[in-house]
């Protein structure tokens, strides 16, 4: 047990921090200016990590956590730091990411202030839910003495405990009907006997329920069964129809793996279309029980224009858009530059960039599915153009050495280079600083009340 320790600051992974003897000292759901009892749950040489047990006084940098589940459950971990501190901590993360990994000098370099979140509540567009049949016991019931029933959850899992799930009263991330539809889908399981999953013996039937909506109100519904019942689909299906008639797609999909991946399986629609509409400023995207699309879909508009504006394009020029996904970058530049070739390495994701295109009358767009590290290559350039700017957003573990060789390569006169990792985007800059300099950058709160945020660079050719 540390007495009086003081936290300091807040770390790139969002945790607070504070400095014992020669130790750095990680501690989450804390504040710069708390002064706390910490007990230490983790100790290595140079740091040390811990929980709050006792607060002696609170930082003036705090506010009161809106969710009753603050300190339990893995999301909105920063609900007590003022939503103006967190997008200065969230730029700070970014500049310092740039700086000390980067070695970037930003004296020369215009640096934009970071576009805040519209919402900073129900901004999510997706939530997926897990059920279970030994739910986590907080503190708090545990210490009441009282026996505890009541074991099913349907909920998220608690960080780092696979086989742990905290049940979920209310969520502020997605917009209602969300909670209505969890709280009820639940009820009814347990009204009916149906049996929750096991997360231990990876068996069961009710398995997980996915809730995807639109800005527009409307509302998917998708349920994971990880055994067949046809009897028991069924009724929770006849249930969800009449309780909600508003829905605008509901379907399911059994899956009876030892995983939780839905990708390569089939699902069945019950009731409506097979997807729902999400709309960016002319364009119309469907989205279906496993597209990828932006979780924040209206920060995701702010993210594509400020990749556009970086971009500069004026009519003429071939664009590369690389970790194209469903292709919603390539459709909404696709106006503004001549050709646009998007290139992804999921297969189906691909189709629903074709289909994004199609359905929005585009015809400058290609898109090619493969590993980027052997399709993006000098023989794909000489077929379709070598480019005069690249977009790039890869995943967090940043771009492949293939690939970086291949941008150096590529003669493109811009780069804009988007990341929900700045430290895995600035790794890559610097490994691209012999032909590109960076001259913009900005970065996206897309996910309020957490660490994470995303930003976009814009790299010139070193002339």
């Amino acid at each position: 047990m540390l007495e009086n320790i003081q936290i300091s600051g807040i770390a790139a992974e969002g945790k607070a921090i504070a400095k014992v003897d020669d130790k750095v000292l990680f501690v989450p759901f804390a504040a710069p200016g708390d002064v706390a009892d910490i007990q230490v749950t983790r100790s290595r040489r140079k740091f040390m990590e811990g929980r709050v047990v006792r607060f002696h006084r609170l930082s003036g940098e705090r506010e009161e956590p809106f969710c009753s589940h603050f300190g339990t459950c893995g999301g909105c971990k920063w609900q007590h730091i003022p939503y103006k501190t967190q997008l200065s901590f969230k730029q700070q993360q970014v500049s310092d990411s740039l700086q000390r990994i980067g070695g970037i000098d930003l004296q020369g370099v215009e640096v934009l202030q970071i576009a805040a979140s519209e919402r900073t509540r129900f901004y999510r567009n997706k939530l997926e839910f897990t059920f279970s049949n030994s739910r986590w016991f907080t503190s708090e019931e545990i210490l009441s003495g009282e026996k505890l029933h009541d074991k099913e959850a349907l909920g998220f899992h608690i960080p780092g405990l696979f086989d742990k799930v905290l049940d979920i009263e209310k969520c502020w991330l997605q917009d209602d009907p969300s909670n209505e539809i969890r709280l009820a889908v639940k009820n009814f399981a347990l009204r009916e006997g149906l049996e929750f999953f096991d997360l231990k013996k990876n068996y069961g039937f009710l398995r997980n329920l996915i809730v995807r909506n639109t800005p527009s109100g409307q509302v998917m519904v998708v349920l994971v069964f990880g055994s067949r019942c046809d009897d028991g689909i069924g009724k929770l299906i006849s249930f969800i129809e009449k309780t909600f008639p508003d829905l605008h797609s509901l379907s399911y999909i059994i899956n009876e793996k030892q995983n939780s991946n839905i990708s390569d399986l089939e699902f069945v629609v019950c009731k409506g279309k097979e997807y729902i509409e999400e709309k960016m400023e002319d364009l119309v995207f469907r989205v279906g029980p496993k597209s990828f699309y932006q979780t924040n879909s209206r920060q995701a508009g702010e993210l594509y224009s400020i990749a556009r504006d970086f971009a500069g394009l004026q009519g003429h020029e071939c664009v590369y858009d690389l970790y194209t996904g469903a292709g919603t970058i390539a459709c909404f530049i696709a106006g503004d530059a001549a050709r646009v070739v998007g290139i992804e390495y999921v297969e189906e994701a691909v189709d629903n960039a074709r289909l994004n295109a199609e359905i929005n009358g585009i015809d400058n767009v290609s898109f090619i599915a493969g590993d980027m590290s052997e399709v993006f290559d000098d023989i794909l350039m000489d077929k379709m153009g070598y480019p005069h700017v690249i977009i790039t957003d890869p995943p967090r573990a940043g771009m492949h050495p293939k690939v970086i060789s291949r941008l150096l390569a590529s003669g493109a006169d811009r780069i804009v280079y988007i990341s929900c990792n700045p430290a895995t985007q600035a790794r890559d800059i610097e490994r691209l600083g012999s032909r590109y300099k960076v001259s913009s950058t900005r970065a996206v709160d897309m996910f309020p009340h957490t660490h994470h945020v995303e930003n976009v660079v814009l790299l010139e050719a070193i002339l």
